[in-house]
């Protein structure tokens, strides 16, 4: 958009006016961020108006994306880029005395999901707006996003996360597009006056579902896409229903947290209820838009598409089926038609823990009606295969099995597309883990590799870098990412490698000085910072990463060696674990009580230091992604699906140590092996040990000096404080013979991270490495990743000339 600082200037001061009847000095900085926030959402209005007018007006076919997580993080500093007037706004605000930096840290970090799924339904909402793809966001507006992580005395503790404590400036409450959500009563099916067979619902707990909506800009260009987020309300026709305090709670709870701790019943109970509330809210109101254009429900995948990001939202399926049998009147092959035509899925895992199961007896007492139809679709997938296939193979493809409903199988029957989220991840679901869906449905399966949005990863996050690669190679990158490979002709261009060096030497300095003022650790930007950003799970393989640490510290103590001579490390960690996963949160412990040991001990001259980041989440990525010297790519073989912070780190220069696991494939792919650390195991390998059984841990232990004394220090004493986690982290090792296979690839990781002191001190050759990740990391944009989901799954209209 167009607008001078003068008009803007003038504009903040009507709207803080209009809005606390004072001047700019008189307010808080969060005033300062409210009143900005509601002229940003002004300017962004009328587009935002025109988008959805011209979608109905076309009757342009649309996109809903359905993912319990969103995780867009703070959205002024984005929404002022996308709109072209982050500049402007800066400078205006300056002239009024008003330090934009503050405002910035005012914006609480909408933290409404765990990790990379969130990250990527994030990423993807900005790129479909971007590529002028008609896409809406749909999930839940959680009051408390997953958890504020603290560290209290080396161990996790969990506080709410209260985002929503003050105004959300971006949000608009749409009370008037409400929907009913139904639980728990009886469904009988009874014949009506017209003969067709209709269900009666009787003792049914009834939840208002009430949107939020979010503006998604585009950028650079007019297209405001949708994110509607849904709260759980008491109806106002039932308030006396619910006289009680918990009673009332049993309903705001739906949409209270993300991802309530599932280790008892009521939990799971009220992570299944969370997964219903937003998919029957969401279908029903595109039901309700679709019923305005006049098209017959026949053609109902014309003009929508259901998109199922992860098994979370996969009752879409039954509650598209329940919308078009029960209020629409189409008869079961008509509906399935339709549903399978407009929904698609996307799998994110080949974990069996992650593949959702849930028992039958909580499903048909939470959602009965959606329990008969999964049972009839069960059974005419039964009826239908078994004849093609025979009983055993057809069984393994069920639905339901030994009384449990099996959310991937339901996903993969009733999608037109399922894919994987890596070209290795694909291969893996078509030759192991869904292997026999393959060979039933093997046109259903295709790839399509994540991407990560390059404006909040580089532009927003790394505006010195940004800046340095608009000077060389011009600003086109912006728009077509892609074309950030014009940087490998500067490869030998010293002047450039030079800069490149300062900028990332400046953002380590910024990280430095945050770690120093919010922790008390100082650390030296001319240091190697080694960064693993991620969820803590035992398979991401953080204990890896400790050990390795742990290692060169002990060689330390041991007396001069050339290890002594090597490149100072910054080890640093951000991470979260599930409340009730104890394993990964002994883990987060051990590097808690290795950083204590390791940065008190003054006899290292400070060769190691180990920083583990409270509370992670996107912001403060932003802050430690373009600091990031090595970035910790080191999941056990196929574990991984896809992973994005690997494109994040390699878009700021980071150089990947990592395994062949997951889009680390791709990456190597694109800047080739001279250009990563690449160690471990590879994917044949791996199966080898499964199938043979021939994987013993305690010989690798008994055999390896260097590692004996690294794992024995986990209970000896040598680590103060870990006397419980030390022996059970021990004992996962070498009692429970190491499922995570960190023991086999200890040795190779430790020649990959030998390598860097000698690559570190060679910095033309480093900055050469940094450039040429740089350079290929464009080609990861989701951007690219949305236009092939929009061609090849969607089939939806985008801009095709980005």
């Amino acid at each position: 958009m167009e607008i001078s600082k003068e008009q803007f200037k003038k504009e903040y001061n009507r709207a803080l006016t209009s809005l606390y009847a004072t001047e700019v000095h008189d307010l808080t900085p969060l005033e300062q961020y409210i009143t900005l926030g509601s002229v940003v959402k002004e300017y962004t209005a009328q587009n935002w108006m025109q988008t959805k007018k011209e979608y109905q007006q076309d009757q342009a076919k649309q996109v809903y994306y359905f993912s319990i997580e969103f995780l867009p993080g703070k959205l002024l500093k984005s929404n002022l880029l996308n709109l072209g007037i982050l500049d402007t706004v800066r400078e205006g605000l300056t002239d009024l005395g008003v330090d934009f930096t503050h405002l910035e840290e005012v914006e609480a970090d909408q933290g409404l999901g765990n990790g990379g799924l969130g990250r990527l339904a994030a990423c993807f909402m900005d790129s479909m707006a971007t590529c002028d793809v008609p896409g809406n966001g749909n999930g839940i507006r959680y009051r408390h996003g997953l958890f504020k992580q603290k560290f209290v005395n080396g161990y996790q503790v969990e506080l709410p996360d209260n985002w929503l404590r003050h105004e959300n400036v971006w949000e608009t409450r749409r009370e008037n597009k409400a929907e009913t959500v139904r639980f728990y009563g009886q469904v009988h099916l009874e014949e009506n006056e017209e003969g067709r067979i209709v269900p009666t619902y009787t003792h049914t707990q009834d939840v208002l579902a009430v949107p939020y909506d979010t503006a998604m800009t585009g950028y650079a260009n007019d297209t405001v896409n949708n994110l509607r987020l849904w709260s759980a309300e008491i109806p106002a026709s039932a308030e006396m229903d619910y006289s009680s305090e918990g009673m009332r709670k049993s309903i705001h709870s739906i949409s209270d947290t993300l991802y309530p701790d599932d280790s008892s019943y009521d939990g799971r109970m009220l992570r299944l209820k969370q997964e219903y509330f937003f998919v029957s809210a969401g279908v029903q109101s595109i039901l309700r838009y679709y019923r305005k254009l006049g098209v017959p429900m026949e053609h109902l995948a014309e003009k929508i598409s259901i998109h199922i990001n992860d098994t979370h939202p996969t009752m879409c399926i039954p509650e598209l089926m329940r919308l078009l049998l029960d209020e629409e009147g189409l008869t079961w092959d008509a509906a399935w038609a339709i549903t399978m035509k407009t929904c698609s899925y996307t799998n994110h895992t080949i974990m069996a823990e992650a593949l959702e199961k849930w028992p039958e007896h909580m499903v048909s007492e939470l959602v009965p009606r959606i329990y008969q139809i999964i049972c009839e679709i069960n059974r005419r997938h039964i009826e239908s295969m078994t004849p093609l296939y025979g009983e055993q193979f057809t069984w393994r493809m069920s639905i339901i099995q030994d009384g449990v409903i099996h959310m991937a199988h339901l996903a993969i029957i009733g999608s037109h597309s399922i894919n994987g989220v890596a070209k290795l991840h694909t291969e893996i679901l078509k030759e192991k883990a869904l292997h026999d869906f393959y060979l039933a449905f093997p046109a259903r399966f295709n790839n399509k590799t994540n991407g990560i949005t390059h404006r909040r990863w580089l532009l927003l996050s790394n505006e010195g870098l940004s800046d340095l690669i608009s000077d060389y190679i011009g600003t086109e990158w912006k728009k077509k990412p892609n074309e950030l490979y014009l940087l490998k002709a500067f490869k030998e261009d010293t002047v450039l490698l030079d800069k490149l060096e300062q900028v990332k030497l400046d953002n380590k300095a910024r990280l430095a000085e945050y770690v120093k003022e919010t922790m008390g650790i100082e650390i030296d930007p001319h240091a190697v910072f080694d960064v693993q950003i991620k969820r803590l799970h035992a398979y991401k393989r953080q204990l890896l990463n400790v050990l390795h640490i742990l290692s060169l510290y002990l060689k330390l103590k041991e007396g001069p060696t050339p290890e002594q001579e090597m490149v100072p490390r910054v080890f640093i960690f951000g991470a979260k674990a599930a409340p009730s996963y104890s394993y990964a949160k002994e883990i987060i412990k051990l590097i808690n009580a290795v950083a204590d040991l390791i940065n008190n001990d003054a006899s290292i001259d400070n060769k190691i230091k180990v920083v583990f980041v409270e509370n992670y989440g996107v912001t403060l990525a932003e802050k430690i992604i373009p600091a990031a010297d090595i970035s910790e790519q080191i999941s056990l073989v196929t574990k991984e699906a896809s992973g994005t912070s690997n494109m994040k780190l390699m878009l700021n220069g980071a150089i990947t140590l990592a395994t062949l696991d997951g889009a680390n494939v791709e990456i190597r792919d694109k800047v080739g092996d001279e250009n990563m650390l690449l160690f471990g195991m590879q994917e044949a390998e791996l199966y080898h040990f499964y199938d043979s059984h021939s994987y013993h841990s305690h010989e690798i232990y008994d055999h390896n000096p260097r590692l004996k004394r690294c794992l024995d220090a986990l209970v000896d004493g040598t680590i103060p404080n870990i006397e419980a986690e030390g022996q059970e982290i021990f004992d996962s090792l070498l009692k429970y013979n190491d499922e995570y296979f960190v023991l086999k690839d200890y040795d190779a990781y430790v020649a990959a991270q030998s390598r860097i002191d000698s690559l570190y001190t060679d910095r033309k050759k480093w900055n050469q490495m940094s450039l040429l990740n740089i350079a290929h990391a464009g080609e990861f944009s989701s951007d690219y990743t949305i236009m092939h989901y929009a061609d090849e799954i969607w089939n939806v209209h985008h801009n095709k000339n980005l």
